[in-house]
């Protein structure tokens, strides 16, 4: 059992940050998170729960008052920085146990009484345990942040794991066991203070962020192959390839039961499974099969024998052996003979795709969690890294990625509200969502809201196509009319190209506990706008999203979006637009593009390939996009795929940065260059955002001066720098304190107008408008006194009005 034990797990407090009664025990784990516990009998719980396995932290500064007083009307009070506890020290009550939030950003309102939950007005929310069936909203459950300044995490009848790894239930009798969080609107230390205390989330192998294939289908090997085939050459990158339910007998006659568990490999559709995995490997992919485990282990599987012989069962009675993952004997057969079996064949990973209830033989132990959390382990034996595929199954779940969040309504409801369930999920620290991309069940075909949903599938943590079981319904690009398929291939690759930036990002989620996807109020949290674009959300450190969930207008043809352009000028990656930034409007794209802004100094760093290959590859050449106007810093992050931790892992670090008073880029030279698959040299190109002036650009390889190619592009100019050896430096001169170009509006009118489907007189009318000498703000009143309709006016004033500065 000792690989089954999660490492650094440190449950006890230390005694120093506990203040303790007969009947209640208040720990401060940080100065803004305090545990209350009240027990009748006075024996409270030192064991790690599923949310807190660490509460041995550096004790914070606090004061208590009133401890030891024997006058009953003398509350006890506790103090940090963040909060002020105020307890009668009887029974928890709402009267008796209040926390007032101290510090900036709080309110009148920012106290806590025993009992309560935010106000709905209030609540950010965490995530939810699935999307099944869900055909648009859901109920979501509670984060650690909220704008009372305040959150509860009721831990009270979560399972408990023992010293030596195995787990229990609590406690009979009445005891509470809670922590609340008091970190007013800073909320991005909430999350750490909830990493601190529920540990930190995994690093996950780069191929993981790739595009994964998933059908409900029962394909036979040679259609499988024969598709992954098709991808390839329709030059469509993927990574991994998922094997639903049919890998397995489900409607063969030897099946005794439903059909849904099942761990023997259906002979008429995988008649050699070894030479089909090995196929799939050799494509550079890796696999995943489903399984629903709860019918246990019949007689018409292959691995029943061992199975019963290694339980002490004898198998001539072919008695069906029940799933029972809490008894420690089951657990260890499950793993070491019906799955190590099949990963000696040549199978990466799990996908859990079974609810599995709440109860078990333990009481208060959940089979969700126990799956989750075993499935983890054990997939990271003999230093491998670990990964599983499963559902949430509540706070402490970001330490088992990566989620499956469920089987969706294929409608436009239902992909409204995916980014905002992805965002609030970094509220409970759940930052890798793997969605059905496309949408599961139902539904009608519907072209526009295919595309929409892959794009939004670029900007997610985890990139799956899925779909159930119909013979019309699947996801493959080709399967769709020239617009979307165009859209959805073009996406796909760009998925892929984002792999430098990607896998940077899940370095930073496992070494700084920073999720991919972050809501704009972590870091804007006095800005109403930041709260009300609830779809709205930050892709790492470089970029914001605005997702287009609603069906496009029949005018303009385009989708819309309200967003809000945080602080400082922004810069539209794909088309170029500058944009003035600390304000809400509306932005309009046709299905060919999305809204993703860059802020000024922003570096995202691209894998250069216009056809990038499965497997998420290391690069052999690098695209580099840069918007000038402030400094920046970026470190591309690569590995070898070997080791777990973080800490433990080689990195190569390639650093790039950008001085905005000299206009000097430097690209390397790399650290730590022996990393194995890395190039010996590598092409490098600068794309410079809304930069189109640049007529002269000094470059030194290793203060060696080269010429290179300027050449103008859609969104800005791009310079080929050529190959550089790995360990030399890059010096690229663009001349001091460089500035965003001052795009004429005109032409992108234009384009609004011209596919405008309008009166041609009130297109006429219109360009009359923006031909004059006036200035913007003229212009937009002109078009507002025209009759265009609403939708068509607005298009035209987001062009002309995203950037205040004057001039061509």
């Amino acid at each position: 059992m000792e690989h089954y034990k999660l490492k650094g797990v440190s449950p006890v407090a230390d005694p120093a940050a506990v203040i303790q009664g007969d009947k209640f025990r208040f720990t401060v784990l940080t100065e803004g998170v305090l545990r209350y516990e009240y027990a009748p009998d006075g024996v409270f719980e030192d064991r790690a729960s599923t949310f807190a396995v660490r509460r041995k932290l550096p004790v914070p500064q606090f004061r208590v008052l009133g401890k030891d007083s024997k006058d009953p009307n003398v509350d006890l009070e506790i103090l940090t920085s963040r909060f002020h506890l105020v307890y009668d020290k009887g029974p928890f009550s709402t009267s008796g146990l209040t926390l007032y939030v101290r510090g900036p950003h709080t309110n009148p309102a920012s106290f806590w009484r025993y009992g309560l939950q935010p106000r709905e007005e209030s609540a950010l929310y965490g995530t939810a345990r699935t999307l099944d069936m869900v055909d648009g909203r859901c109920e979501l459950g509670p984060g650690v942040c909220s704008k009372d300044g305040w959150a509860v995490i009721d831990d009270s009848k979560s399972m408990l794991f023992e010293a030596d790894g195995w787990v229990s239930g609590r406690r009979s009798g009445e005891r509470i066991d809670g922590y609340v969080f008091s970190y007013g609107h800073d909320y991005k230390e909430a999350v750490k203070a909830l990493y601190a205390i529920s540990g930190d989330t995994p690093l996950l192998p780069r191929w993981a962020l790739g595009n994964w294939w998933s059908r409900y289908y029962p394909y036979s090997a040679d259609q499988y192959l024969a598709l992954m085939d098709k991808f390839k050459k329709e030059g469509i990158p993927l990574s991994v390839g998922v094997i639903d339910m049919d890998w397995h007998l489900v409607k063969h006659p030897r099946v005794t039961h439903s059909g849904w568990t099942g761990y023997t490999w259906d002979p008429d559709l995988f008649p050699d499974p070894d030479a089909f995995l090995k196929k799939l490997h050799e494509r550079n992919l890796k696999v995943t099969l489903n399984i629903h485990p709860h019918e246990g282990v019949h007689a018409f599987e292959d691995a029943y024998e061992a199975v019963a012989k290694t339980l002490g069962r004898d198998p001539s009675t072919g008695d069906p052996i029940p799933f029972d993952i809490v008894n420690k004997d089951f657990l260890n057969v499950y793993f070491n003979v019906l799955h190590r079996q099949l990963e000696k064949q040549g199978v990466d990973f799990w996908w859990i795709d079974w609810q599995s209830g709440e109860h078990t033989k333990l009481p208060g132990v959940d089979p969700l969690w126990m799956l989750n959390h075993f499935h983890f382990l054990d997939s990271g034996r003999e230093g491998q890294r670990p990964l599983t595929f499963s559902r949430y199954a509540g706070p402490g779940s970001h330490r088992y990625p990566i989620g499956f969040s469920g089987d969706t309504f294929i409608s436009w409801a239902s992909l409204e509200f995916q980014p905002e369930f992805t965002l609030t999920a970094s509220n409970i620290g759940y930052g890798w969502w793997s969605h059905d991309i496309g949408g599961h069940l139902r539904g009608t075909k519907d072209d526009e809201l295919t595309a929409r949903w892959v794009q939004l599938g670029v900007w997610s943590p985890i990139l799956r196509l899925h779909s159930t079981y119909n013979l019309f319904m699947t996801k493959e690009p080709w399967a769709y009319g020239i617009e979307a398929k165009t859209v959805m291939e073009e996406q796909l690759r760009l998925r892929h190209k984002l792999m430098p930036y990607l896998h940077s990002m899940n370095y930073r989620a496992a070494k700084d506990q920073e999720p991919l996807v972050q809501p704009l109020y972590w870091k804007h949290s006095e800005h109403e706008e930041a709260y009300r674009n609830r779809n709205q959300f930050f892709f790492g450190t470089e970029l914001t999203v605005a997702p287009i969930t609603t069906p496009r207008d029949k005018l303009t043809k385009y989708g819309k979006v309200r967003a809000y352009v945080p602080p400082g000028r922004h810069v539209d990656i794909f088309t170029g637009t500058v944009y003035d930034g600390d304000r809400e409007l509306y932005l309009y794209r046709a299905l060919n593009g999305y809204p993703v802004l860059a802020h000024e100094g922003s570096i995202i760093p691209l894998d250069a390939a216009d056809m990038p290959p499965n497997g998420c590859l290391l690069p052999k050449a690098f695209e580099v996009i840069i918007v000038v106007g402030a400094d920046g810093k970026f470190d591309i992050m690569e590995d070898d795929g070997s080791g777990s931790a973080v800490g433990d892992v080689k990195w190569a670090a390639t650093p790039i940065i950008y001085n905005q008073a000299k206009g000097l880029i430097r690209i390397g030279p790399v650290a730590n260059k022996s990393v194995s698959g890395l190039p010996k040299a590598r092409s490098w190109s600068i794309r410079l955002l809304a930069l189109s002036s640049l007529r002269k650009v000094k470059v030194a390889v290793s203060k060696g001066a080269r010429d290179i190619s300027i050449q103008a592009v859609p969104n800005g100019c791009l310079l080929d720098i050529g190959e550089a050896p790995i360990d030399a430096e890059i010096t690229i001169d663009l001349g001091a304190n460089p500035q965003l170009d001052i795009l004429d509006p005109a032409s992108r009118v234009w384009k609004v107008l011209d596919e405008a489907q309008i009166q041609f007189e009130h297109k006429t009318a219109a360009w009359k408008v923006m031909q004059s000498k006036s200035t913007r703000l003229a212009k937009a009143g002109g078009l507002a006194a025209l009759d265009l309709e609403p939708s068509v006016l607005e298009a035209c004033l987001e062009q002309l009005l995203a950037d205040s500065r004057e001039g061509n």
